[in-house]
């Protein structure tokens, strides 16, 4: 009840002060908000013998993420914990933690409503607490129910619990596609593609109503890949072969608390009060009473988010401040579109100019290109995959792939000097399709139609209140194959591989990492820390560089400033769904994506629409 009260009240307060000063409450309003923000510097204390926290319900992403000027009011009023971090922080955080002599353990937390942090990036997060377990530091990790993406990094943990009633899920991965064609057909859409490369399957849900056999190998493929890893892994820290797990997947798919336990999925079935007295053995809480510092089911503890503020770990491979060389770190995530874009999407023009500015800052001495994208409009790529390319021929361009890089995605990573990708990358989709809607039919069915004059053969061709005819669809499937002939040339040229081969690993088709290194498309199979190290020998740095991000990341009374003078939709958190609603929510999703398809001529490298592993 009293953080109920106490992030309602943060709420209201937030809310409040954000239409205080929106209507007006002037200079002194905004210098007293900024003021509260700036309160909020100060480091978190970090108590001798404390656990750090991970919290498995914390979405890790590539980049900062944006908040509205209301959440950033309640988090600073609430001390409230932020829904998404930023995955450097993790890794540094980790990293620190392992020689910090304040932290004697981890608490891998488990949640009932897991993250959906990609694979690629739980590879790394689990690469890191590899590395924290070699300090000597316990690892323990607890959950009522199990979830294969948490247990993919609760494997780690020296001590692997579940609660009596609990579970642990282990049923292989899986992707469901929604196929929208038969909606489509049902209430008059028409759609018409132009597309080159048969495994280039994004359209396929305008078009069909199950998988091609060439999407469905692919995609078999790719799943296969994954899960191989995830067996490898997990079997490697359970002391379990990939074939008994395997076996295990198979034969019971969701194990009960003591199933898991006979067959050393975890090594104990236990309550949360008994796991909190583990660890106030480990912080030295054993003796307690009413006036001890945590005398109910809680021990010394710091939230990852809150030890990821630490100076001590803002400071981890960033190397050395006081140098004038800079080793620059530049995000690319989300769906490529035309023009700026938003938050969530990469803006061919906003990343254009940003890795430009790269390019003529002397100061600037190599670059990171981070990306994580499944692709998106061909030009807006074309615009950001020149930029690459300039500034690969004046400076080292090291890319690091993450959960996705993918068609588009691709295409601005080729001109790096090295490509580092991890092995649950999606990559590849080397492939080009145009798509066309039109409301003809059911514009007729509701009375509506149109009449058009013109002064060229072609004038209309992209209007949406008829079909293209087929003279029209020959002019653009001439473009798509022009754009498709660049790829390809561009990778044979970039990649220094023979064109005949390109041809033969094109088509459309998406790789895992590990295939992807194997067929030449990726240099080296690694995390964004690797990629960094890899730009400093490049440059040829030495120990004298420092790191910097870009775009860069702003102050609380920055973003407080910028979203009070612009007007931005306010997101709320989404609530807990059942079946049906998850469905339609996949629905909405699905929508959304046209959203994304601003691209001038219509024409897209892009991987599947909104391909999930379950």
């Amino acid at each position: 009840m009293k953080d109920f009260l106490k992030y309602t009240t943060a709420s209201l307060l937030g809310n409040l002060l954000a239409l205080v000063l929106v209507l007006g409450a002037g200079i002194g309003g905004l210098m007293f908000l900024i003021g509260i923000a700036a309160s909020q510097k100060s480091e978190p204390l970090v108590k001798h013998k404390s656990v750090l926290v991970l919290d498995l319900s914390i979405d890790i992403s590539d980049y900062e993420p944006e908040y509205t000027t209301s959440q950033i009011l309640q988090q600073s009023l609430a001390e409230a914990i932020p829904s998404q971090l930023k995955l450097r922080t993790v890794l540094n955080s980790l990293e620190e933690a392992s020689r910090d002599d304040q932290i004697v353990g981890l608490y891998i937390q488990g949640s009932n409503t897991p993250s959906t942090t990609g694979f690629a990036n739980l590879k790394e997060v689990r690469a890191a607490l590899e590395q924290f377990r070699e300090s000597g530091k316990p690892i323990i990790a607890y959950d009522t129910d199990w979830t294969e993406s948490e247990y993919y990094l609760a494997s780690v943990a020296d001590t692997l619990a579940v609660n009596p009633l609990g579970s642990v899920e282990l049923n292989g991965l899986s992707s469901q596609v929604m196929f929208l064609a038969g909606a489509l057909q049902k209430y008059g859409v028409g759609v018409q593609v132009t597309r080159v490369g048969k495994y280039k399957s994004a359209v396929e849900p305008f078009l069909l109503k199950q998988m091609s056999p060439e999407n469905r190998a692919q995609t078999q493929q790719l799943l296969s890949d994954i899960w191989g890893e995830f067996l490898r892994n997990v079997g490697e820290d359970r002391d379990l072969p990939p074939a008994q797990l395997q076996k295990i997947v198979d034969t019971q798919g969701i194990l009960i608390a003591d199933e898991a336990l006979n067959q050393k999925v975890v090594d104990k079935v236990a309550y949360f009060d008994e796991v909190v007295t583990q660890f106030k053995a480990l912080t030295g809480e054993e003796e307690l009473t009413l006036e001890s510092e945590n005398p109910d089911n809680s021990f010394r503890q710091v939230s990852l988010q809150s030890y990821g503020k630490t100076p001590d770990v803002v400071k981890v491979n960033r190397g050395n401040p006081s140098s004038q060389n800079k080793v620059a770190i530049i995000y690319a995530e989300g769906s490529i579109v035309d023009g700026e874009g938003i938050a969530g999407q990469i803006g061919g023009d906003r990343l254009a100019q940003e890795l430009r500015l790269l390019r003529l800052d002397d100061d600037i001495k190599a670059i990171v290109l981070r990306v994580n994208s499944p692709g998106g409009s061909a030009t807006a790529s074309e615009v950001i995959g020149r930029e690459v390319e300039l500034l690969a021929q004046k400076k080292p361009v090291v890319v690091s792939m993450g959960n996705f890089a993918a068609s588009g995605g691709y295409w601005i990573s080729m001109a790096a000097g090295e490509i580092f990708a991890e092995p649950t990358t999606i990559t590849g989709s080397i492939g080009v399709f145009g798509v066309s809607f039109n409301v003809k039919d059911i514009a007729n069915q509701n009375g509506i139609t149109w009449d058009t004059v013109k002064t060229g053969r072609y004038a209309d061709i992209n209007t949406n209140v008829r079909p293209k005819t087929p003279e029209e669809l020959q002019r653009l499937q001439k473009v798509v194959d022009l754009i498709y002939e660049r790829f390809l040339t561009q990778v044979a040229q970039s990649r220094q591989i023979p064109r005949p081969k390109v041809e033969e690993i094109a088509q459309g088709r998406v790789w895992s990492g590990t295939q992807a290194k194997t067929i030449g498309l990726v240099d080296q199979i690694g995390g964004i820390e690797a990629a960094i190290s890899a730009a400093v020998k490049r440059a040829e740095l030495g120990d004298d560089w420092k790191l910097e991000e870009y775009p860069e990341v702003k102050t609380l009374e920055d973003r407080i400033l910028r979203n009070l003078t612009e007007a931005r939709a306010e997101v709320k958190p989404a609530p807990e769904l059942d079946g049906l609603s998850l469905q339609l929510m996949r629905l909405r999703e699905e929508l959304e994506q046209f959203k994304t398809l601003n691209d001038p001529r219509d024409i897209y490298m892009q991987m599947p629409f909104n391909l999930k592993i379950e």
